[in-house]
C-alpha cells in the first residue's frame, strides 16, 4: 500500500470531518460513545490517511470483504424507504429534489440507521 496522500483519501478525510462535527451538532454524546462506520475497501478509504484519521478519533470499521458489494447496507436498509417515499412524486428542479431528500433524512426515526447496521450481523 503506498505511503503518499492522495488527494481522494484527502477529501474523504475531509467528508468524515464533517460528519463527525454533523454528529455533534445532531446527536450530541454520541461522538463519546464511539462510531462504527461501514465502508468497502476504496483507495481512500484504506489510505493510510484515512486510516489515521479514524485512530484519532476512535472510530471503528465494521469488516467488509473484497467484492462483497450485496454487504452495503444503502442497497437493502437505505434505497428501498427511500424509493418508496420518492414514488410518483416529480420534481420541478433539482433543488426540489433535494429539499425533499434533505426533508426525508431530516425526518427519519433516530434509530434508523441503527437497525439497518445491526441487521447486517444477521445476513
Amino acid at each position: 500500500m503506498s505511503k503518499r496522500i492522495t488527494p481522494f483519501a484527502s477529501r474523504y478525510c475531509s467528508t468524515l470531518d464533517c460528519l463527525k462535527e454533523a454528529i455533534r451538532h445532531k446527536r450530541h454524546g454520541l461522538l463519546r460513545r464511539g462510531n462504527v462506520l461501514q465502508h468497502d475497501n476504496a483507495t481512500p478509504h484504506s489510505a493510510n490517511l484515512t486510516q489515521q484519521w479514524l485512530q484519532r478519533y476512535g472510530w471503528e470499521i465494521l469488516p467488509h470483504p473484497a467484492q462483497s458489494p450485496d454487504l452495503a447496507p444503502s442497497d437493502f436498509h437505505l434505497f428501498r424507504p427511500l424509493k418508496r417515499h420518492l414514488g410518483g412524486m416529480a420534481f420541478e428542479t433539482e433543488d426540489d429534489l433535494i429539499s425533499e431528500l434533505r426533508n426525508w433524512f431530516d425526518n427519519l426515526d433516530v434509530d434508523f440507521f441503527r437497525v439497518g447496521i445491526n441487521s447486517l450481523l444477521s445476513r
